[in-house]
């Protein structure tokens, strides 16, 4: 399918649509037409009551009974917009600072999070805002408001130099994190390239690490008494609550925190010139050249606001988009091209980006990307591309907001609206601003804007440009003040009352008449229908000594039909509002349809020819699998991408999953020819293999007439594909695999084990005794390198679960003068939790209580359902099995957890993977007893690692 995930390894995302359908054999009636705009526009509604107390907090309550939840968001006015020069960073420091506990509740905010149950909990701030959100269980609402007041009111005694430190270190290895990504260093350089320095918007949120550095703990604590106000935040409820329950509770809990200084917007005009070069070049270790290009316009309340979202969609957000069309597919000079246009409260950006081809000018690219932009100045938007972009986007919008809260349900809908225009309902306003967009209003607001100066940067391949590190500092030298007693002036924590189990919808068994097996759960809080068809290949069914087969096959299913070319597949789907996803687990390989319920029949028209009959077009082949050969190049460059190139050989050495080589072998890829994705397809994506999951608000009976007159006569031809597993699992080897990826701030550390387990063991007892050790943010990994040592900005260990093998899997980046102690204690920890230091009766208790009380919320949504429903039937499971896990887990003991996990885990079988500059880091991995094999990351495609001494 269309190719949209270049910068990240994987699958292509694939959009489809409605017209295509008219191919397949199975269809008999005419293509349904779309439902109208303004029927989509109307199944947004968020009804809102809202108060303010007196001491200007201003609550904003939404009642959602769908489950027993409560989303609490709370957003301050401040952000990195805020900043005076020499403070840059201090907004994100202290959304770090305000998770390490408050006067009253000190310690890890998240322990006693978790401990109820709480889910989508986190915090983010950007220029314009800071944000805390979590989700808890209706009966803990109390305990969720005691800590979020508590932070708000009752923070500064609790920052002590070490916290400060502490923190410091992590928000270095953050921006660490960051900065080791291919083109990791463009935040910095189109910021600088586009505002002025002076200008509230012009530097990162991550801001300065010299301005972190040189913070006193007097400077930090000022800095929270200025902006942290009650009056400077908005607190929204949303879910199973009402005014008459919030009202009382918010002012117990936030009535006596007095006011504060009220924080002021700066001054932040859109510039009208650039503050330097029109035109840069910057060097970094990247596979493909970057064209990148950024105009300065006005933000989300301006009047030209929905009409430059609109260019952005047709120009480069849709499928469909002129810059796909022409620079992807028709002249095939890049490999990738997109424009978005990101809105902030008082000031916004339009940007262009092209990934080019290898072997193109990219000189020749940047004219092309300005001539079309010229063009669009002239001639503005067709009808349709307008209307397309506003239906695809009002789709999305319907779906995201199932979830009361989390990073986009509709407790953020309602915060954004009241902080940045006063308007709690400003959503409303921003959808019919959207669909009143028209071509002449769309070419208006462009023509206003994009005819301004633009900001161009050029990121070619090199050895990376120097740049502000974030460099190692040692902690101030501080005499410690001991660590603050709680000082109970406000009461205990709010006990948490009998949490309401879950209510998992009943699951439906059916057969089409050709025997496909439907299975159905119905959801009915948005009339949206996610189906996924899904096959019994995965990346085990690749093709052995031809991998990245089936990725490309994927890739080109979407490239024709019949009947429609890809362009013409992509405008189909947009004018529905659907999209049609594939991908790939190592077991399963799916096409998935999300539609809105209205269009059920036209979409799955479109989904169904797809499936059953793409033409793979011989003339669309070269692009599709120059795009995938350049995907390759960029997992070579990337340390994600490294580690999951190498790490599955070693750890499922004979297996078929050693097959999950990224996106495949690239001379392998370069040979494939369209006879092979027949092959492909005929073996592995065929009726005999699939099944098909539906979540939807229509009734079963509905849903499999649909699915029957789709796919209810497809039959299979051909021989079906195999998968054949060893009967015994290879050993590893304990070793160390370094590849050498030069110029790393970070080293990503990967180790893995096998346990001889299958995914369809009971693996209940290893998830509740890992949450201790690397499942949670509180697991003693993350915070032994994270919040101990400061290494870190997050660690973590899981059972990889598949069908036929679970290993255990840590991954760990760390700051590089880090790396050898960094492995040593990730062995250390993991040794000492299966020999001396087993989990605990506190531990045990946590993870019991988070798995059972947070059900209700991890299965809150469509999405959560339907992949229950898939894991289910993957590992063998009942279909009831979530809605009866509550009784499993509380059946569960800490001796049985504990033999549990010392069965499967032993720390003298883990091999390890660590990508990072060679140079500096293995000397320091040579010290730790463990053979050390060094390869260059080019060597990655396929050249297996070569053995150096000890």
């Amino acid at each position: 399918m269309a190719y949209r995930a270049f910068l990240t390894a994987g699958c292509a995302l694939a959009v489809l649509s409605q017209a295509a359908a008219a191919q397949t054999a199975a269809q008999t009636a005419a293509v349904p037409a779309p439902a109208p705009v303004s029927q989509l526009v109307k199944a947004v509604d968020i009804p809102y009551q809202e108060f303010t107390l007196k001491n200007g907090l201003r609550v904003i309550v939404h009642t959602d009974r769908k489950a027993p939840i409560v989303a609490v968001s709370v957003w301050y006015d401040v952000g990195s917009k805020h900043e005076p020069k020499g403070k840059t960073g201090f907004a994100h420091l202290f959304e770090h600072l305000m998770f390490n506990g408050s006067e009253n509740a000190p310690g890890d905010f998240f322990e006693p999070l978790q401990q109820v149950g709480a889910t989508d909990f986190n915090g983010t701030t950007y220029f314009d805002r800071t944000n805390y959100f979590e989700t808890v269980p209706t009966k803990a609402l109390a305990r969720a408001l005691y800590l979020e007041s508590d932070r708000m009111g009752h923070l500064t005694g609790a920052i002590t130099q070490g916290v400060l430190d502490e923190q410091r270190g992590v928000v270095q290895n953050e921006k660490r994190q960051g900065d080791n990504q291919p083109y990791g260093l463009l935040r910095y350089k189109a910021t600088e390239g586009l505002f002025p320095a002076d200008h509230p918007y012009g530097h990162t949120t991550i801001g300065s690490m010299a301005d972190l550095d040189a913070a006193s703990l007097a400077d930090v604590k000022n800095w929270f008494r200025s902006h942290y106000g009650p009056n400077n935040a908005v607190l929204v409820l949303a879910g199973d609550i009402d005014v008459a329950t919030a009202r009382p509770l918010v002012e117990r809990y936030f009535g006596d925190i007095p006011r504060g200084p009220e924080s002021v917007a700066p001054p932040a005009p859109v510039p009208t010139g650039l503050p330097g070069p029109a035109k840069e070049v910057m060097k970094d270790r990247v596979a493909a050249t970057m064209v990148f290009k950024e105009w300065a316009v006005p933000g989300l309340n301006d009047k030209d606001a929905a009409g430059l979202q609109v260019a952005a969609g047709v120009l480069g957000g849709l499928a469909s988009s002129r810059f796909d069309n022409v620079l992807v597919k028709g002249e095939k000079l890049a490999v990738q091209a997109s424009a978005e246009y990101e809105p902030f409260a008082q000031v916004g950006t339009f940007q262009l980006t092209a990934i080019v081809r290898p072997g193109v000018d990219a000189n020749l690219v940047s004219q092309r990307l300005d001539q079309l932009v010229a063009e669009f100045l002239k001639t503005g938007p067709t009808a349709d591309e307008v209307n397309r972009y506003v239906t695809s986007t009002l789709s999305s919008r319907i779906d995201g907001l199932e979830a009361v809260g989390g990073f986009g349900g509709k407790a953020t809908a309602l915060a954004e609206g009241a902080l940045y225009s006063n308007d709690p309902g400003f959503y409303k306003k921003q959808l019919a601003a959207l669909a009143a967009q028209t071509p002449a209003s769309v070419k208006a607001a462009a023509d206003r804007w994009l005819s301004r100066p633009s900001y161009e940067l050029q990121i070619v391949n090199g050895e990376r440009d120097a740049y502000a590190d974030a460099k190692a500092v040692p902690p101030a030298k501080v005499v410690e003040a001991p660590t603050p007693a709680v000082k109970g002036d406000r009461g205990p924590l709010p006990e948490v009352g009998e949490i309401a189990g879950l209510s998992f919808p009943k699951v439906e068994r059916t057969k089409l008449s050709n025997g496909i097996e439907l299975i159905y759960a119905n959801r009915s809080v948005v009339p949206i229908t996610q189906a996924v068809l899904s096959f019994d290949a995965g990346v085990a069914a690749d093709v052995a000594d031809k991998l990245g087969t089936q990725q490309l096959t994927l890739a080109m299913m979407d490239e024709g039909t019949k009947g429609l070319n890809s362009i013409q597949i992509a405008e189909a789907r947009e004018r529905l509002g659907a999209a049609i996803d594939s991908g790939s687990s190592a077991d399963r390989t799916t096409l998935s349809l999300r539609v809105p319920s209205a269009n059920l029949a036209a979409g799955t028209q479109l989904w169904a020819d797809i499936a059953r009959a793409p033409s793979f077009p011989e003339s669309e082949l070269g692009r599709v699998k120059n795009q995938q050969l350049a995907g390759i190049a960029q997992e070579l460059t990337s340390p994600q991408g490294l580690v999951q190139r190498v790490l599955p050989k070693l750890v499922s050495a004979g297996s078929p999953y050693a097959k999950a080589q990224g996106s495949g072998d690239a001379a392998a890829v370069q040979s494939l020819t369209r006879a092979d994705l027949v092959a492909f397809q005929q073996a592995w994506l065929r009726p005999d293999k699939a099944k098909i999951f539906v979540v939807s608000d229509r009734p079963l009976a509905e849903v499999r007439q649909v699915m029957e007159a789709r796919f209810g006569d497809w039959k299979p031809s051909g021989t079906p594909g195999t998968k054949t597993f060893p009967a015994t699992v290879n050993g590893v080897t304990p070793r160390i695999v370094l590849i050498d990826r030069p110029d790393s701030p970070q080293s990503l550390i990967a180790g893995a084990s096998p346990t001889g387990l299958k995914g369809t063991d009971d693996l209940l007892p290893l998830e509740v005794g890992n949450d201790a050790l690397g499942g949670s943010f509180l697991g003693r990994l993350n915070m032994d390198l994270r919040e101990d040592r400061h290494w870190s900005y997050g660690v973590q260990g899981n059972y990889s679960r598949k069908a036929m093998a679970v290993p255990y899997v840590v991954y760990a980046p760390v700051q590089a003068d880090q790396t050898g102690p960094a492995v040593a204690a990730l062995r250390d920890d993991v040794t000492q939790y299966v020999t001396t230091k087993p989990m605990t009766q506190d531990e045990f208790t946590r993870a019991i209580n988070s798995g059972t009380r947070s059900l209700s919320g991890d299965f809150e949504t469509s999405d959560n359902v339907l992949a229950a429903m898939q894991s289910n039937d993957l590992y063998g499971r009942p279909d009831d099995y979530y809605a009866t896990i509550t009784q499993k887990y509380r059946a569960l003991t800490l001796p049985q957890v504990t033999q549990a996990t010392k069965a499967v885990i032993d720390p003298a079988r883990f091999v390890w993977v660590v990508v990072g500059e060679a140079a500096k880091v293995k000397p320091q991995l040579d010290t730790l007893g463990l053979p050390v094999e060094v390869m260059p990351a080019a060597a990655v495609a396929g050249t297996p690692p070569a053995s150096v001494a000890k």
